[in-house]
């Protein structure tokens, strides 16, 4: 699978650990939501970076606890078009002030990414080059939005430095004086 972060086709620093198998002490993991809800006492200890998967259909409140120690949290997409990790991924940044890495796994469409993006998410992985390389593309065409999101980013109005609350002003007086 590629991995597609900050714009760029990046080599993927973490290794996926099945539940079965031992957890290499010196190497970035990623481990199941299981793995990690039964094994948290021992897994945030670890010196190297901790990840987990979290499914779609779980909270986002049971993983809070932990968020502080791990270093990234892969949300899951089962198919294109079941949308829930964009949602976790919303309150994951700016409900929980998450700082670490948020992956989109699993069914990841090009239409998508930019949404992703939007709503928190600072890695991909894609199966496809031409997927991870139309990705890498997207991230650079858009620097300007309307919408505030989770992804840190000022809005057009706030980048123009006008006040949230003058532009329906702005309208109404517009639309009063006939322009």
């Amino acid at each position: 699978m590629r991995l597609v972060k900050d714009g760029r086709i990046v080599a993927d620093r973490f290794v996926r650990v099945a539940d079965d198998a031992p957890i290499p002490a010196d190497v970035a993991a990623i481990v199941s939501h299981g793995r990690l809800l039964a094994e948290h006492a021992t897994l945030l200890r670890r010196e190297a970076a901790t990840g987990v998967i979290w499914p779609n259909d779980r909270r986002v409140v049971e993983l809070a606890p932990y968020l502080d120690r791990l270093a990234l949290v892969g949300l899951v997409f089962p198919v294109f078009k079941d949308g829930r990790a964009f949602s976790q991924a919303r309150l994951l940044r700016e409900q929980y002030d998450f700082a670490g890495e948020l992956r989109a796994t699993g069914q990841v469409l090009r239409d998508q990414f930019l949404f992703m993006l939007r709503a928190g998410f600072d890695a991909l992985e894609v199966t496809k080059e031409a997927d991870a390389a139309a990705f890498a593309e997207t991230v650079r065409r858009y620097s300007v939005f309307y919408q505030p999101t989770g992804d840190g980013r000022p809005t057009a109005q706030v980048a123009r430095g006008e006040r949230a609350e003058s532009l329906p002003h702005r309208v109404a007086e517009a639309v009063l004086q006939g322009r």
